[in-house]
This record gives structure tokens, C-alpha cells and sequence, in this order.
């Protein structure tokens, strides 16, 4: 065998330790503009543990061996575990550590704490997705059960505010750290939560904090191994939303019996089941009939996260992109410098510049809780944000596919994986045409959602001429909306919002691109070789 002929070279290096955050650009100038500069320290040491050979080595054995459903222990004993590589503990170990599911629910947490987060929940979302969705469903619970959880479980704050990770099988009360995970989606239902048949039966008393017995079945019972779930069922008050804990407060088992685990598509290192409640115990969160309500409140944070993972994923899809690409000779030069393959990768780096612009700007809205006019903006931008985020999610890592060429495609690349995990923030919490009627029903229901746009708007109109004619057309169409017409009107809603963050704090140059990439009626234009240079510099860390 001639040695010649295995010579490697032309072969691109994979990407790795690198630092997550100080190579993004706007991502670092975002984090200042929304108030959470004081996490700059923390954020640069994060971005370089995760961009580090051995986290990304984490993220890729957690995927290739996916956790394992015990139902029974050896003496016949239900025993309805999960067992999960030792990759997926150190990596939830890293995400408690840094307080990703509960850092702006602190009692001395700093004002910009859920930019703070958000910032920490993007630079991990690049190294694995499956992680997330533990933490994102104890985030959004955290506030609810800090408002109303039965007096059976009040020595359970303690630990879901502790930074450590607790993963042993045992009573919630006794762990050093929790997870609560959510029930939420039946068989008959999906999406229409009150076509649950799930029945709840109060055991002695009815009403706030009481304990009732669910008879049912839940067709995505996410994440198993949770420590308590939050779950729907019918009571004679109508959709209630309970507190399921895995151990009943007498150390018994509660009756939630696991019948599978999913097999998906992707986020294969995250466990998602079918179970059947037989007799199951849960205590009643806020009075009978209010499941809806609360279900809503915590979907707001859940819906935000889907955007985060997703942009997420998008960023480290285009880092492997460009890294690529600045090293591959093609015809003499490197691929970066060919001029269709440049185009490509600075409309991606334009994209991500304007998903990041408005993410960070609603997640400072979202952490403004005092603030009616900022929470309105949250509500209705959030799920305008994960239709358009999500949505353009999957072509993007196609295209840093085709960056790549076949290894691109195969396994050995990370893109599979991030290509496989895509649709999911799409789907969970809600679908893309879910989201979109969420935004219709926001015009209808709230009349100040309407007049706050027009603010925002207003502020950044007279700069760029595409920007003031999208703005005048939206704003004319918001009293007379259709369902038909909502996915454009999310779009729409989401381009302009995002443009007038740019047009206020970006430079000219890089706020005219995005206008003329999402607004111009008449489709993309090529971008010039002043603003692709900017756009790779600020992708690659150069500011």
C-alpha cells in the first residue's frame, strides 16, 4: 500500500476549543446592551469550558447512548427508571452549576439576571440540546411553585434553588437538588389540552393544595427521571394542574408507571415517555379549572427557551461553517473567499445578527415582571420569536451541510446531530401554527399590544424606507386579522421588531442588510463585499 495515497490534506480541522462567547460578537454586545455586562467573567470562563474537546465530546456520548427504561428491578419490583450515560449527568451537572433553571429566580438575583441566563442557555445549547429540557421545564415551574406549592412539599424551594445536581433515587426531601418536568400532552388531544380524559378525584377535601387521585395516561410525559411533574387532568372544576411527585411524602413510590420511552427523530440523549397513571397522587396548584391559566404562564418561559435552543444550534452550525471554510482550498483559494459560498455564510451571520438583536431584547422585557408595558412586549413577541426562529432553524444547518460538502452528512460531523434536534423546538410548546394564532389572539386580547408596537415602531421609522413601508402595512392589518393571514403577520411582527432594535443600536450598515433581507418585497440582493467582510469578522469574533 502506497503511503502517498493516504496523505492527508485539504482536510479541515473540526472546531474545537474555541470560546463560545468571546467569538460572538453579537452576542457580547447584546449581553451589555440589555443589562447583564456584569456577567461578562462568568460567561467568557462558560464559552470556554463549552467550546472545549471534552464538553463537545459530552454532547456526542450523550447521543450515541441514549438513556435505557428499567421497568423492573431484579426481584420483579416496578421499578420505572431511567439510566443515562454518565456524559448526560456531567453536562446537567454544568447547566445547575451555572444556574440555568433557576439563576433570575434567586431572592438577590441582579437586575438583567434573564439576560444573564439567556446568554448562559445559548452557550450551552451549542454543545448539547437534550440537557435543555430538564432545565427549561424546572425554569418555567419554579415561579408557580413558589407561589403555590402544598404545604406537604415547602421544603422543596430550598433545593430547587441550590446550584447542585442531584441525580439518586429518592424522596425530594431529601436531595441536596430538583428537577420538575411536565405531563401534559394525551393521545386524543396534542395540542387541544381540554380534550384531556385524565380524571382527577379529590381523596378528602376539594380545592388549592388538596390531594386528589389521577386515573389516566399522558402520550409525552417529559423527562421521566424528574424529582415532581406538573400534570393536567379533569376535575369537576374543569382542567386543574397538579403537583406529581415521583415519591408520595410517606417515601412510597406514587403510581406513575412508565410504559415506554419515545423513539425520536433526534434529542436522543433526552428522555421523553409514555406513561399511565394508575391512581397516581397529586396536590391541586391554584383551585380547580385554572390548569389552563397556569400551563399559559409557564409556557411563556418554555416557548423563549425553544427560540434560545434553536438560535443556539443555528450559531454553532454557521461556527462550523466558517471554520471550515476559512481552511478548505477550492480552485486555488479558500472556500470562504469563493463568491456564492461568501454570500451564503453572511446571510446566515446576518440572520443570527438579527435573531440575537431581539432575543436579548425580550428576554430583558421578560425579566421586567413589575413592568406592564414590558410584559405585554414579552407576550407578544414571544411566540412570534419561536415561530420565526424555529422555523428558519432547519434550513440553516442544511446550508452549513452543503458548507461542508458529504462529511457535512456524515456522523462524524456534528451537524446530523443539530439537524436531527431542529424540530423539536419547533413542535414542543406548541407548533409553528400554534404559535401564530397565540400572536392573533394577543392583537384581539390585548388592545395594548397594539399601541405598544406602534411605540416601537414609531422610534426607529424615518431610517431606512423599507423598514417605514413594512411598518405602515402591519400596523393597517392588525385590526383586521384572519388566522389565515397570521404566520405572515408572526413574520412580519418579528422582521420589524428585530429591525427596529438594529436600526436603533447596530450600525447603519448592518441594520439597512437585515431590512433589505426580510423586508424587501422584491427578494434577497446580493450583499456587498464591505458588509460580508463585517458580517464574517463579527461571526468569527473580530469586532
Amino acid at each position: 500500500m502506497s503511503l502517498e495515497t493516504h496523505r492527508v490534506f485539504n482536510q479541515p480541522k473540526p472546531l474545537t476549543n474555541s470560546n463560545l462567547f468571546l467569538s460572538d460578537v453579537p452576542l457580547r454586545e447584546a449581553v451589555a446592551l440589555q443589562g447583564a455586562s456584569w456577567d461578562n467573567d462568568v460567561l467568557a470562563s462558560l464559552g470556554q469550558q463549552l467550546g472545549s474537546i471534552e464538553s463537545l465530546e459530552l454532547g456526542r456520548l450523550a447521543n450515541v447512548h441514549p438513556p435505557e427504561l428499567l421497568r423492573f428491578d431484579s426481584r420483579g419490583e416496578r421499578l420505572d427508571d431511567v439510566r443515562f450515560h454518565p456524559a448526560w449527568h456531567l453536562l446537567m451537572q454544568g447547566l445547575i452549576t451555572n444556574r440555568v433553571h433557576n439563576l433570575p429566580w434567586l431572592p438577590d438575583a441582579h437586575s438583567g439576571a434573564f439576560v444573564a441566563r439567556a446568554a448562559r442557555f445559548v452557550l450551552h445549547g451549542q454543545v448539547e440540546a437534550g440537557t435543555l429540557c430538564p432545565i427549561t421545564m424546572t425554569f418555567g415551574s419554579i415561579p408557580l411553585l413558589q407561589a403555590s406549592l402544598p404545604k406537604e412539599f415547602t421544603n422543596w424551594l430550598t433545593p430547587l434553588l441550590s446550584e447542585r445536581y442531584d441525580s439518586h433515587l429518592l424522596s425530594g426531601d431529601k436531595k441536596r437538588g430538583l428537577l420538575i418536568g411536565m405531563g401534559m400532552t394525551e393521545k386524543q388531544g396534542g395540542t387541544d389540552v381540554l380534550s384531556n380524559t385524565t380524571t382527577a378525584t379529590a381523596i378528602g377535601g376539594r380545592g388549592m393544595g388538596c390531594a386528589y387521585r389521577l386515573v389516566g395516561h399522558k402520550w409525552f410525559f417529559s423527562v421521566p427521571q424528574s424529582d415532581a411533574h406538573l400534570v393536567l387532568a379533569q376535575t369537576k372544576g374543569g382542567l386543574s394542574c397538579f403537583f406529581m411527585p415521583r415519591f408520595l411524602p410517606d417515601g412510597e413510590r406514587n403510581a406513575v408507571r412508565i410504559e415506554r420511552l419515545k423513539n425520536k427523530l433526534g434529542n436522543h440523549s433526552n428522555a421523553s415517555s409514555e406513561v399511565e397513571f394508575d391512581g397516581a397522587i397529586g396536590w391541586l396548584l391554584g383551585e380547580e379549572g385554572e390548569g389552563m391559566r397556569h400551563i399559559l404562564k409557564m409556557g411563556g418561559n418554555t416557548r423563549f427557551d425553544c427560540a434560545l435552543g434553536s438560535h443556539a444550534m443555528m450559531r454553532r452550525a454557521l461556527s462550523i461553517a466558517l471554520y471550515h471554510t476559512f481552511q478548505r482550498q477550492v480552485f486555488g483559494k479558500p472556500l470562504v473567499e469563493q463568491p456564492m459560498m461568501r454570500q451564503a455564510l453572511s446571510r446566515m451571520a446576518l440572520r443570527l445578527e438579527g435573531q440575537t438583536a431581539l432575543l436579548f431584547r425580550l428576554a430583558r422585557a421578560r425579566g421586567a415582571l413589575q413592568d406592564p408595558q414590558e410584559q405585554v412586549l414579552s407576550r407578544l413577541l414571544t411566540p412570534a420569536a419561536k415561530y420565526e426562529v424555529c422555523r428558519h432553524g432547519i434550513p440553516f444547518v442544511a446550508t452549513a451541510m452543503e458548507a461542508l460538502g458529504g462529511i457535512g452528512y456524515c456522523e462524524e460531523s456534528e451537524l446530523p446531530r443539530l439537524y436531527r434536534e431542529m424540530p423539536v423546538n419547533s413542535i414542543w410548546e406548541g407548533s409553528g401554527n400554534v404559535m401564530c394564532l397565540d400572536v392573533l389572539r394577543t392583537f384581539k386580547k390585548l388592545p395594548a399590544a397594539a399601541e405598544l408596537l406602534q411605540h416601537i415602531l414609531h422610534q426607529a421609522r424615518g431610517q431606512n424606507r423599507l423598514f417605514d413601508h413594512a411598518a405602515r402595512q402591519l400596523l393597517s392589518r392588525i385590526h383586521t386579522l384572519s388566522e389565515e393571514q397570521s404566520p405572515l403577520i408572526a413574520s412580519q411582527l418579528f422582521s420589524l421588531c428585530a429591525g427596529a432594535e438594529m436600526l436603533q443600536h447596530s450600525s447603519p450598515l448592518l441594520a439597512d442588510a437585515w431590512c433589505r433581507m426580510t423586508l424587501d418585497p422584491r427578494g434577497e440582493s446580493l450583499l456587498p463585499e464591505d458588509l460580508c467582510k463585517v458580517l464574517l469578522d463579527r461571526a468569527t469574533g473580530i469586532s
